[in-house]
């Protein structure tokens, strides 16, 4: 049985999302990125990372375009986590969907995301078929987020 899919980031990639998360962090949002905080499911302390929250039909949702990543892992145990864009503070809950629900969300995802993360998705596209789509569902963790008020 093989491992969860997961593309860990580059040194650039790494660089560019400690940028991102900064930026985010002092209030500058690109193309709406936020700094998304999880509690470390082994650590117990707050684990930062640039995401990009995706509202398709109304709901907003986090996707890990590089799988299942140690943000996801640590979410399936925390259940939520914060989302940050300078002084701006969004506490929320998170459920994960399960594969058949994917598709909609992984569309429009790559439609809005895929200039920045088409390289992750291992040849998937926006305009792919919805069975390449839905089979790259279960490599791509999608979780429906709700914002505490």
């Amino acid at each position: 049985m093989s491992s969860p899919y997961y593309l860990k980031g580059s040194p650039l990639n790494v660089r560019l999302n400690s940028v991102i998360g900064w930026l985010a962090r002092h209030g500058l949002s690109i193309a709406g990125t936020a700094e998304m905080s999880v509690r470390g499911r082994k650590s117990g302390k707050m684990q930062r990372i640039p995401v990009n929250p995706h509202v398709h039909d109304g709901v907003q949702y986090l996707v890990s375009a590089r799988g299942h990543s140690q943000w996801v892992r640590n979410m399936r145990v925390a259940g939520g986590g914060e989302l940050r864009v300078g002084r701006k503070v969004r506490e929320f809950t998170a459920v994960e969907l399960p594969d058949a629900e994917k598709l909609p969300i992984l569309r429009t995802y790559l439609e809005k995301w895929g200039w920045e993360v088409n390289q992750y998705f291992q040849g998937v596209t926006a305009k792919s078929s919805d069975e390449e789509i839905t089979a790259a569902a279960q490599d791509h963790p999608v979780f429906r987020i709700t914002v505490r008020k």
